[in-house]
């Protein structure tokens, strides 16, 4: 099939590739790097109507920006799809308005991270059948076997992504606090080798834990070269806060947002008051600030 990609990071761009090995007609924009368009404008003149645009920039102000402008520049039975981290409340909005000047909006959750190309990406697609249905050749190239599937209606790909993400941050803060256990532990342990034996028939082998050990190998059993520094997205926000709104209690999630939180604080002015307050009750003694 044939589509219009805009955006030529490290996700578009291998995308973008593996949709060509597959022997898919993609046209592309970024301005930043080299492309079959150098304008939206262009883009749409070298897509055969109807057109499918599919937008992998970072979501938020630019992924508004590119979906506004497509809106004034596309025709009646275009389609947009958004494979970015968009907020699923987003997705419905512009379901929405793309409705008006009848144009399709699908969301794609996409997962697979920088190693997509080699491996594919899981899709969790949301939207009308129809346009779902024009671009499934796009789904079924990009995802692995049984790595894609038409979750439900507009917003439900990014809100199937949005919790995927949730449980990620969760998977990820139970191996760090498991693995600075035995970091810190009485015994001279190899995590790089403890990593590696837990990747074949333990019962929590992933592939996260694959990474992990990947990460041993590429830096070192303590990860010397890397600051404890861990940002966040979005999505785990989200999550939580639809969490609230159903009444659904999400305590690992939480959790695991909250340590991201406490990794950027150079010093924890909540633990400074815990101290003081140990000393003022107890006589503790403190620690004097350098």
């Amino acid at each position: 099939m044939q589509l219009g990609m805009i955006g030529l990071g490290r996700m578009g761009a291998n995308m973008t590739a593996r949709l060509d090995r597959d022997g898919h007609d993609v046209k592309t924009y970024d301005p930043g790097v080299p492309s079959t368009a150098e304008t939206l404008e262009e883009l749409r003149d070298q897509l055969d109507a109807p057109r499918a645009f599919w937008m992998m920039v970072p979501s938020g102000k630019i992924t508004e920006d590119t979906f506004q402008a497509l809106l004034g520049l596309a025709a009646s039975g275009d389609a947009i799809a958004d494979g970015g981290n968009s907020n699923f409340r987003d997705s419905q909005r512009r379901h929405a308005a793309a409705a008006e000047r009848g144009m399709h909006f699908v969301d794609v959750g996409t997962s697979g991270g920088i190693w997509g190309l080699k491996e594919g990406y899981c899709l969790m697609v949301g939207g009308d059948d129809e346009p779902v249905s024009r671009l499934e050749p796009a789904f079924l190239s990009l995802a692995p076997p049984d790595g894609y599937a038409h979750v439900g209606p507009s917003g439900a790909g990014h809100f199937v992504k949005m919790v995927h993400n949730g449980i990620e941050y969760g998977l990820m803060q139970a191996y760090a606090e498991g693995f600075e256990v035995m970091e810190r532990s009485e015994f001279d342990l190899d995590l790089h080798e403890i990593a590696g034996i837990w990747r074949y028939g333990s019962v929590v082998r992933s592939w996260l834990l694959e990474l992990l050990h990947a990460a041993f190998e590429a830096e070192g059993s303590h990860l010397e070269k890397i600051k404890g520094y861990v940002e966040d997205s979005g999505e785990g926000r989200w999550t939580i806060a639809e969490a609230i709104a159903e009444d659904v209690p999400v305590p690992v999630i939480t959790a695991a947002l909250f340590a991201r939180f406490a990794s950027r604080q150079d010093e924890s002015f909540a633990a400074k008051v815990n101290a003081a307050l140990r000393n003022q009750f107890g006589g503790h003694a403190v620690k004097a600030a350098e």
